[in-house]
């Protein structure tokens, strides 16, 4: 059975644990993570799921092979700093700290530890993840495949060049954010229009599965799915129309641009 530590029990942390216990990949006793004492929620959220929560991140090291390290990159040299006298050949430390780069966790722990980064999002959760990894130096063909086998245990995994990470982070990390979003709009509009709130969150959060599972399944490109739904001189064009006049694409286009700029703003400023 797998044995799993997190250093760090935020919400991707906790998206991530509640994934794996879903895809019955381990157990909620097998499952570790070191807490912020005065962090309730966390505590709270994992207690729940039936893992062990600790306050000393080195004790989680000693009973856990594979670390997830989850905690906001401020705190990242911290962590790494407490875990250094305690780290060894036999952990697998899974990065998912927002703009860390492997050559900073490499230079801070001992020569030789296995390190991957794993950028994941929440969907995680309900097993529908996108999630990219990247390996160190150290990193065995045998990590390369334990993390395929969480990460696509909960959704879809590839390995990808490390810089591609800020904007992967950009595009599916925030993405959700994003959908959620129109969706949210959506249901706004469907409202306006006199529709019961619930009837549209229904109708919205229906759809917009049904579409991502068409795009997923299709061999189509994603303009002809969008031709596919739009009859000539009907509703769908004219809303479309209204769409592109009010630069909804450009926006979008925008918001994985910004948010790009702020990953890279976040490791310069380190």
């Amino acid at each position: 059975m797998l044995r799993l530590g997190f250093l760090g029990a935020g919400k991707m942390a906790h998206a991530l644990a509640n994934g794996f216990l879903a895809a019955g990949l381990t157990k909620a006793d097998a499952i570790i993570a070191s807490c912020d004492p005065s962090d309730n929620s966390s505590i709270e959220s994992f207690q729940k799921l039936g893992a062990n929560v600790l306050f000393c991140n080195s004790s989680v090291m000693k009973q856990c092979n594979v670390i997830f390290l989850a905690v906001k990159p401020v705190v990242v040299p911290l962590v790494l700093s407490d875990i250094k006298p305690v780290i060894s050949e036999k952990h697998l430390l899974l990065s998912i700290a927002m703009g860390i780069s492997i050559e900073e966790i490499e230079m801070s722990l001992p020569k030789d530890v296995r390190v991957i980064r794993v950028m994941p999002n929440t969907p995680a959760t309900v097993r529908c993840a996108a999630s990219v990894f990247s390996c160190g130096s150290a990193a065995r063909p045998e990590d390369i495949n334990l993390t395929k086998k969480l990460f696509g245990s909960i959704g879809t995994c590839e390995e990808v060049p490390e810089t591609y990470m800020d904007p992967i982070t950009a595009l599916s990390g925030s993405g959700p954010a994003y959908v959620y979003a129109i969706m949210e709009a959506l249901c706004t509009g469907g409202v306006r229009m006199g529709l019961p709130r619930e009837l549209a969150r229904r109708l919205v959060t229906q759809t917009v599965l049904g579409a991502a599972k068409t795009a997923v399944e299709s061999n189509q490109h994603l303009s002809q799915l969008c031709d596919d739904v739009t009859s000539p001189a009907g509703s769908t064009a004219e809303a479309l129309y209204w769409l592109e006049q009010s630069r909804l694409r450009a926006a979008l286009i925008g918001a994985v641009e910004v948010a790009t700029k702020k990953c890279k703003e976040v490791n310069l400023k380190r």
